[in-house]
Parts: C-alpha cells; structure tokens; sequence
C-alpha cells in the first residue's frame, strides 16, 4: 500500500456499533417494499458493525424511501443507497452512503438469500449503507463481499424485483421502493413447544371456494401430526390448494402439493417433511380427517381426507388428527359434486387454512 493511501486509511473514521453482540442476536429486518415484504436474518456473530450500522440506518428511518436501484435478472438485486430517495438523483444512483465501514470477511457464502455489503470497486474498507441481495447462487462473490444477513423470508419476491427492466447498467427502469425497514426479536416458533392440551384448543377453518370447514384438532391421538399441521397452516402451505380428489360416500382429499397453484417459498418449503405414523382405533367415521400416505406407513405429508360416509375398513391404518366442528353443509356439497372417477369436474380451491 502506498504511503498517501495508508494515511487517509488511517485518517479514515469507520464506524464502530455500539451494540454488543448480545443486543444484535436473534434479530430480522422486515424489509417492506412496493413488490413485496422481505424478512432477513441479521447475522452479527459474522459481521458486527455491519449488522449495527444496518440496525441504526434502519431504524433512523434512513431506508425508508430508497430503492432497489440496480438489478441482475436471478442475480441479484441492489439498494439502500440514500440518493435513491430522489428520482433527479438516477445519474448517482450507487455513489451514495459508501465508505462508512472496515471490512469484516467471514466465512458465510453467496447462496441464494445471502445479503452483502456494497464497496466501491477495489477498495474493501469501503462499504455502507448499501447492500446487496443474491436471488441465486453466488460463489464467484464469496471472499470478495461480507455476508451479514439472510433472507429467511420473501426470496421469492427478490427474485421477482431481480427481473425489474433495466438499462445497460443494470439500472433498473421502474421504482421499487423500500416502504420501511422495521428491525425486530425473531418471533417464537409457533406449535413447537406447546403441550398436548395446548394444541388442542386451536381450530382451523378451511376457507374454500366452495365455503368454510371447521376442524377440531385431536391432539390426544396423533399430537405430533397436529403440530406439523397446525404449522404448516400458519406458515400458508395450504393457501391455494385444489380439492383433488372426490370418492362420493366415502371421502374428500386437498392439501397434496402438486395441486397448489404456486410453488412453495423457501420458509415453506423447509417445513414440509413426511410424518410418522400416529396410528390410533378411532373410528372412520363422517367428519373424520386423517393424513393420507402412500404404502408407507410413514409416507404421510401434507395431503388429507375427510370421511363424508362410512370408511371403517381404514380404521388403524391412518393418522386421525382432527374432526369437523362446523361446515357440515359445505363439506356435503363438495362431496356431491360431479366426478370424472375422482377427479371433481368443478374447481375447489382451499385458499386459506386459518388457525385460531
């Protein structure tokens, strides 16, 4: 390093957190956009005054009103930069809120939903406000760019602003604007340690197109299957699901994944896993809902039945986790609509499972 650029290093003021590490652990940033919300998860055990800086501009307000400025279709999208704020502004767009901090190399890596630093070319000690997200796989950036966060949250929705039209330089042609940057305490897992008596109480309400079904969940006889359902509705894994499967007298069937009309976020995607079998003797009866499997007893996963006739010949042979509550009607009228074999004629789409 020359000596004149070792003294303006020197002379450099980086900025420093205040905050120990233990004031940053289990912390998120909701990134509220125009196309969408993104949660990360801020990661200080590997970049502590990056993550701090980011918390104080954050909650400074210094976000709110910038935008993803720059895009890389399924790369990558760019922003933060406080000239964004100002339309007139386009000719600097990635000047601004630079060279605040020293580097902090770490060992994360630029998977799909690592979120970097921004420097300027060729110098490392340069980074700011500005910051990056990877929409795919990144591993020519690793060692380059200091990883501080991940997107645990809304992946889909960096990929969607990644395919913003944008100019030769990748400036993109139309304002996302970052609405609000809020930080927060990572919320508690829902249904994972709650007890048998607990999961009990909660309902779920299939809203359908057709109307609403309420179950009422059997957590004495299949508690883990309850839990796993129960979070799998929480987390949205149901909404937009088709009905698939009508067998007139015997039963219904919704929640297999090939019939949702979307693809599964990463958060999602992440919970779905097959369950073992809490095989019990409670009758078959109309009402009854049990997981449905393949020859595997342990093949259970998201897909469900509902009994609306006689099916004791599967007694012992399903999981049973629930019973309807309400929306007996509704429940007769899905299983009395025309059939090509089971296939219903008529479209019934589950698009919401709310818990309550």
């Amino acid at each position: 390093m020359k000596l004149s650029a070792l003294v303006l290093l020197l002379a450099q003021t980086f900025f420093t957190t205040p905050l120990g590490k233990a004031e940053m652990a289990d912390k998120q940033a909701v990134i509220e956009t125009t196309a969408g919300t993104i949660v990360i998860a801020l990661l200080p055990e590997a970049a502590p005054n990056h993550v701090g800086l980011f918390m104080k501009i954050a909650r400074e307000g210094g976000y709110d009103g910038t935008t993803f400025h720059r895009v890389i279709k399924y790369g990558l999208i760019q922003g933060g930069d406080p000239l964004t704020k100002d339309p007139a502004n386009i000719a600097k767009y990635g000047q601004g809120g630079l060279k605040q901090l020293r580097r902090e190399p770490n060992a994360e890596k630029h998977t799909s939903g690592a979120v970097s630093a921004v420097i300027v070319p060729g110098d490392p000690n340069s980074a700011g406000a500005q910051f990056f997200i990877c929409s795919s796989d990144q591993p020519a950036l690793d060692g380059q760019f200091d990883v501080f966060a991940r997107v645990i949250e809304g992946i889909e929705i960096v990929q969607q602003i990644s395919t913003t039209d944008a100019d030769a330089n990748g400036i993109a042609k139309t304002r996302v604007v970052i609405t609000k940057v809020t930080i927060r305490d990572t919320p508690a897992v829902p249904f994972v340690n709650e007890s048998v008596a607990e999961l009990s109480k909660h309902r779920a309400v299939l809203e359908t197109t057709m109307g609403a079904i309420e179950l009422e969940m059997l957590a004495d006889k299949a508690p883990e299957t309850v839990r796993q359902f129960l979070r799998w509705a929480n987390a949205g894994v149901y909404d937009g699901i088709k009905v698939h499967r009508v067998v007139p007298n015997f039963v219904i069937q919704t929640g297999a994944l090939a019939f949702r009309d979307k693809p599964l976020t990463t958060v999602q995607n992440a919970l779905v896993k097959n369950l073992p079998p809490e095989f019990t003797e409670t009758p078959n009866l109309p009402g009854i809902v049990s997981i449905a499997r393949g020859d595997d007893p342990g093949s259970g996963s998201t897909s469900f039945f509902i009994c609306i006739g006689e099916c004791r010949a599967l007694d012992g042979k399903y999981t049973v986790f629930a019973k309807v509550a309400s929306g007996g009607e509704v429940l007769k009228a899905i299983g009395s609509v025309e059939v090509d074999g089971e296939t219903p004629r008529k479209e019934i789409v589950v698009s919401k499972i709310t818990v309550r």
